[in-house]
Parts: structure tokens; C-alpha cells; sequence
């Protein structure tokens, strides 16, 4: 009676490892956040530059900021939403204050079998609405908005 019953415990605790093992995912080292990529150029030469100090926060969300008095940003990172198709963002460059309006199509991105699903989006216009107090103007560079590192828009101040 012991063989068997020693028998079957090794053959429960073989299963229950096999089941372990063959539940255990794999890791994700792939980037699952998709970001708009904002690079900041000088005005004059249409140079790449990075503003001495850069705050970012979303419009009503003045507790929660994106940069909080960052140095040397070079690219800014802008989450959007997926569940809306516009997002407003208060932008202080060098201490003057700026909004930036994006308005864009979400959809779903299946990244991998271990990462899951994320949200891409696509910038519907052509060019983002911004105030013009810092910045003089707004280019489109990239309109798909993806976990890659790209650039998506450069905002000449």
C-alpha cells in the first residue's frame, strides 16, 4: 500500500511542477507606453534646443505634473488619453506659458503575447493648436504616435 501511494504523490507533485512551469510568463522588456514625442528648436537657427527649464502638466491637473521644472528636456514625452480624442497640456518653456491642444484617433496595438495590448494614436491635424507666447510655431513631423522613438512634433520657441 505505501508503494502506491508513494507513486502517486510523485505523480501529483511531477504534475503540479509541470503546471507551474509551464504557467510562468515571460518577461517584457519591450517599451509599452505610447508617447507623443515633442523635440524643442531654437527659432531663429532652427536648431535643435533644449529650454533651460521646461514645465508640463495637463489642463486642470496643475497637482500632476508631467516635468516640473526640468532641465535640458530634449524630447519632451506627452501621454494622451485613449478614451477621448483631444488633450490639452499647459506648457511653461524658460518661465513664459503656452497650451498645446492635440487632437488624434486611438487604437488598440497588440505589442506581444508577454507585453499585451497598448494604445497607438494618429495626430488627426495637421498642425497641433497652440497660444503663441513661447512658441512661434508647431511642426508635424510624424503623425503615428507608436512606442518607438520617434519624433512626432517639434515646437520652435
Amino acid at each position: 500500500m505505501s508503494k502506491i501511494s508513494s507513486i502517486i504523490l510523485i505523480a501529483i507533485l511531477m504534475g503540479l511542477s509541470l503546471s507551474v512551469i509551464s504557467c510562468t510568463p515571460e518577461a517584457c522588456f519591450e517599451e509599452t507606453n505610447s508617447f507623443l514625442k515633442a523635440s524643442f528648436y531654437d527659432n531663429d537657427n532652427k536648431k535643435l534646443k533644449a529650454p533651460d527649464s521646461i514645465t508640463v502638466y495637463g489642463l486642470n491637473k496643475e497637482t500632476i505634473k508631467i516635468y516640473d521644472k526640468a532641465f535640458k528636456v530634449q524630447p519632451a514625452l506627452f501621454p494622451l488619453n485613449a478614451s477621448t480624442d483631444n488633450c490639452t497640456f499647459i506648457i511653461r518653456i524658460n518661465g513664459i506659458t503656452d497650451t498645446i491642444t492635440f487632437r488624434y484617433s486611438s487604437y488598440p496595438h497588440l505589442i506581444s503575447k508577454e507585453c499585451g495590448y497598448t494604445f497607438y494614436h494618429y495626430l488627426d491635424t495637421a498642425k497641433p493648436f497652440s497660444t503663441k507666447n513661447a512658441i512661434d510655431f508647431i511642426y508635424r513631423s510624424n503623425g503615428n504616435i507608436t512606442t518607438s522613438n520617434e519624433e512626432n512634433i517639434r515646437i520652435f520657441y
